[in-house]
């Protein structure tokens, strides 16, 4: 069987694999991207089904394409794909849909890698593994199968009609857990939901979007530190966009319990922090309201006060008396939905690029195995590196290293710098 050959091979069609591809194709560099689905596959298929994006669309973008509509809307899921699809098409992406990455390998004695894909093998001078974060769902064995309940994980959630009768519990109070549990409230059902340490901005503060006062504030730009935490952020753009009130929830019918901790005998334990995670998610939305308040007596910004926003309603009885034990039988509960993210998998890299725990060894994107990177990580180079526009600048910084490279291998050792430079 014959041998594709490619200058750069990248790996996935989400937002990390088009970004890559616009600059790869800016910069002149032949590449070819595979993936194993459909372009921004997991927006269309791996999603429920009123999500909508977290950020407005004037900012959650490429620089060089906006979305249609008004730019301060949150897009719905499936429109997210077609953007994507849309910058394909304008970028001439050269995409191959359908094909599926088996193994990666380090060619033998020679320079370059070999990608062993459903329909055949394609080698490559450098690869881009662009396959993001949210590759495995991550889902707690906590509660046996055959403890007569139905359990999911959020990525398979559609809708409050897809669910058995019942009361639901929600386990995670980032963007996802909350936004279903909310949806499933709405729709009239019994909603329990298990918050743990988490982070709570404003939707809005004084006219702008917290999207805007974190790019004013410079706190996209924040780099990961060793030994950093990063909580989950609980934020909506549902029904217009709106700011996360667990108290409200609550009011509304909604019982919230601590981090859920064990199992046994048709009970769930769940861990005495339920007050402490909501005070420091409150601490966390005020302290922005306190720095976006600087900011504006510091540069004169005409932005008119909110002092409506630092209103903290009082605590729900499920916050002053915490359940720390919860029959799910007398409960009613027939659903736990785990909102409790992703793990990475790269089992099929056969190269040494990862660490004994599977995760990627890098340096904003460039990884320990020369000529190969990864790229739409969470806190790749900064914090929105996650983000549609984070992961463009990413992009381009790894362009720009395998520039750089290209530019070192030309060079024939006669001391002319090549054509490129390095």
């Amino acid at each position: 069987m014959s041998v594709e050959k490619v200058e750069a091979l990248v790996i996935g069609a989400g937002q990390a694999g088009l970004a890559m591809s616009a600059h790869l194709g800016a910069a002149g560099i032949g590449h070819l991207v595979l993936e194993r689905a459909r372009i921004a596959e997991r927006w269309r298929s791996e999603r429920w089904d009123s999500l909508v994006a977290n950020g407005p669309a004037w900012h959650d973008r490429f620089p060089d394409l906006t979305f249609p509509g008004s730019p301060d809307a949150f897009v719905p899921k499936d429109a997210v794909a077609d953007y994507f699809e849309a910058y394909a098409e304008k970028i001439a992406a050269p995409i191959r849909c359908g094909v599926e990455v088996l193994e990666l390998t380090r060619n033998e004695g020679r320079a370059g890698f070999s990608a062993r894909t459903s329909e055949g093998r394609v080698e490559a001078d450098y690869v881009v593994v662009a396959t993001g974060a949210f590759q495995r769902p991550v889902m707690p064995r906590l509660i046996p199968e055959g403890a007569g309940l139905t359990q999911i994980h959020s990525n398979a959630y559609r809708n409050p009609a897809s669910l058995p009768k019942g009361a639901v519990l929600v386990v995670g109070a980032g963007s996802s857990g909350v936004q279903i549990a909310d949806e499933l409230l709405r729709a009239g059902r019994e909603v329990y939901l298990s918050v743990g340490p988490h982070g709570r901005p404003p939707r809005r503060y004084r006219g702008r979007d917290f999207v805007w006062w974190l790019g004013v504030l410079n706190k996209w730009d924040a780099e990961a530190s060793p030994g950093d935490e990063h909580v989950t952020i609980a934020v909506s753009g549902a029904r217009g966009g709106e700011t996360v009130d667990f108290r409200r929830l609550a009011a509304a019918g909604m019982v919230l319990l601590g981090r859920t901790e064990g199992f046994a005998e048709g009970r769930l334990s769940f861990a005495p922090d339920l007050a402490a995670n909501i005070a420091a998610g409150d601490a966390d939305y005020l302290a922005l309201l306190d720095e976006a308040d600087a900011f504006v007596a510091r540069t004169g910004l005409d932005l008119p006060p909110d002092p409506e926003a630092r209103l903290i309603g009082p605590d729900p009885a499920c916050l002053r008396d915490p359940i720390l034990s919860l029959d799910l039988a007398k409960a009613g509960i027939s659903t736990v939905i785990w909102a409790t993210g992703y793990a990475r998998d790269y089992g099929w890299m056969k190269l040494g690029a990862c660490d004994a725990s599977g995760e990627p060894l890098h340096r904003r994107g460039v990884s320990t195995e020369p000529g190969v990177y990864f790229l739409g990580l969470p806190w790749q180079t900064r914090r929105g590196s996650s983000f549609i526009w984070g992961v463009w600048y990413d992009a381009g910084y790894v362009c720009d290293h395998i520039a750089k490279q290209r530019g070192y291998l030309a060079y024939d050792g006669t001391g002319t710098a090549p054509p490129d430079g390095p």
